[in-house]
């Protein structure tokens, strides 16, 4: 499928999904979430996708939603709103459960939507720069369909704050609360990428999508017989597979893996 406001590069396992909006600063209207959607579902069925790279072209990763499109939502019936509201739900959702590591390169501003997409990924860069906030309620909303996404990655005590302030994180204070985790120069950002991606690829791509369940089944979880036996069964399916028994066979006789081997030939 061809996009009209974003651009897909895959080069060697990697997979670099461009919003391309840049004269709206990436802002996000139903069509660019549809694509957004689209997109990250086909790659998450693609098994030569090893890593996914959310940026945005143009001065910023994104500003969110878009004014207009928000402002005819809310113009809309209570059916309309709630159905166009799901659609960014259900993309931040597809983007959160891909089944390969996702890095958001942060440079400029990740206001509102923005700032969702950065913390619905696994792991955000950004450049020394870049500006985050919730933005909503200074526009009388409030950041709903992202909440689930950002608490997750700056904690309950910090979104009390946030959410009701509205005010703008700098890079430093993102990586303070948890939802940057490494801030670098804005000459340095793909270089800072790029060595991130090496360290992923060293690992088993089965394993790491495993983990990534792991951290939704374990988290916030209280630590009772129940928890213990789901987590004695998760390494138990994990151990039996074939990428494991590969994996730890290398290991034992100090060879490199077949995905490692896979990724050299690419």
């Amino acid at each position: 499928m061809s996009y009209e406001f974003l651009q897909l590069e895959i080069e060697r396992q990697v997979a670099t999904v461009w919003i391309n909006r840049a004269e709206l600063h990436n802002a996000f209207n139903t069509q660019v979430i549809e694509e957004l959607n689209h997109c990250f579902t086909t790659l998450n069925a693609n098994d030569d996708v090893r890593v996914v790279v959310l940026a945005g072209r143009g001065k910023s990763f994104s500003a969110g939603a878009d004014l207009n499109w928000m402002k005819q939502a809310g113009q809309a019936s209570k059916v309309e709103n709630e159905e166009d509201a799901l659609k960014l739900a259900k993309m931040l959702q597809s983007l959160a459960t891909l089944k390969q590591p996702t890095i958001a390169r942060v440079h400029g501003i990740a206001f509102g939507g923005g700032m969702g997409l950065a913390s619905a990924c696994d792991i955000c860069v950004a450049t020394t720069d870049a500006k985050f906030a919730t933005s909503e309620v200074r526009l009388g909303l409030a950041p709903s369909t992202i909440s689930p996404y950002v608490i997750r990655a700056i904690g309950a005590r910090q979104a009390s704050r946030y959410f009701l302030t509205a005010e703008r994180i700098s890079a430093e204070q993102a990586k303070h609360i948890g939802l940057v985790h490494e801030v670098c120069q804005p000459e340095q950002l793909d270089a800072t990428v790029s060595e991130i991606i090496d360290a992923i690829l060293l690992g088993g791509p089965e394993a790491q999508a495993a983990s990534k369940s792991l951290i939704r089944l374990v988290d916030h979880q209280e630590v009772t017989e129940d928890l213990l036996i789901q987590t004695a069964q998760h390494i138990a399916h994990v151990r039996q597979g074939d990428e494991a028994k590969n994996g730890l066979t290398a290991f034992l006789n100090k060879q490199s893996p077949a995905w490692i081997q896979a990724t050299a030939e690419q």
